[in-house]
């Protein structure tokens, strides 16, 4: 049996960070992994499941902070309301995240790597913009 490596087996979706915040009932950080997207300039998280326990988490929060190893950002993280703005990165993400688009099919949102497909799916998930404080507006 070859060695599981440093991801434990799974097989890595692109640039994965560890994106913590408050839980929504306790208060005490949640994280998961999410591989963030970047278009035009700015940077989103995609929840393929919406209503997922993070995303919800997300949404009482209004925080968070991502991580690469020892690397802590904090973020300002709002939902994306805008549509074209979620086609937009929804679009990117077989592109930058490829090894992420198995779940997605596994999940029945698309059949394969299409971005079209992907931006098609974008009123069915949910679209996080990171917002770093640093930086100005």
């Amino acid at each position: 049996m070859p060695p599981l490596g440093r991801c434990g087996g799974l097989s890595p979706v692109g640039p994965t960070r560890v994106l913590t915040v408050p839980g929504r009932r306790t208060g005490e950080p949640r994280s998961t992994p999410v591989t963030p997207i970047t278009v035009d300039g700015a940077r989103y998280v995609i929840a393929a499941l919406p209503n997922a326990d993070w995303a919800r988490n997300i949404r009482a929060a209004g925080h968070g902070e991502l991580a690469q190893g020892r690397r802590r950002v904090a973020y300002t993280i709002r939902e994306v309301a805008d549509l074209d703005v979620c086609r937009s990165v929804l679009r990117a993400f077989p592109v930058q995240a490829r090894g992420g688009v198995p779940f997605y099919v596994r999940l029945g949102l698309v059949d394969g790597p299409d971005p079209d497909q992907f931006a098609a799916v974008a009123d069915k998930v949910a679209v996080f913009e990171l917002i770093d404080p640093r930086r100005p507006a």
